[in-house]
């Protein structure tokens, strides 16, 4: 689990591509986004246009049926396909989501295991860029799928 958590400054995140931003979470060297530790996943591999978190389903992330709530996959789905799109941002420039969809298709619970969710960039626009992200559990079966519209954005 990453040690150091909180937002990293303005003039860091103009300074840095994307992929050296997201590198530098990565390896610890800049602090990760609050919510990895809220919802309890890490980044694990940064590529250009590619990305992977791992997160650990537990109890703490049950609805009232009895599973893992939908929001935990459509979490890690949104920040794995969102930093795929961060990992192929010049210096200056980075994205906000447009709109993300999400198909769940198979149940989560704390009996799952560790879950890796991975984004890759489809299109890459001056404009506007689309990725799509997989949910697999330990086994590589498939949890959830979904894909993104980014807004990509002047720093």
């Amino acid at each position: 689990m990453h040690a150091d958590y909180g937002l990293v400054p303005a003039e860091t995140l103009k300074s840095m591509s994307g992929r050296e931003l997201l590198d530098a979470m990565r390896r610890g060297e800049l602090p990760a986004p609050p919510i990895m530790r809220t919802l309890d996943f890490d980044l694990v591999e940064v590529d250009e246009g590619r990305v992977v978190f791992e997160g650990r389903p537990s109890l703490m992330h049950y609805n009232p049926i009895g599973t893992v709530h939908a929001g935990f996959a459509a979490t890690l789905l949104d920040s794995a396909m969102a930093c795929a799109v961060h990992a192929i941002c010049e210096k200056g420039r980075g994205y906000t989501t447009l709109e993300f969809k999400i198909n769940l298709v198979r149940a989560i619970t704390e009996a799952t295991g560790p879950v890796r969710a991975e984004g890759v960039v489809l299109q890459a626009g001056r404009r506007v860029s689309t990725a799509e992200g997989r949910l697999l559990d330990g086994a590589g079966r498939l949890l959830a799928h979904a894909s993104t519209t980014c807004l990509m954005l002047d720093l």
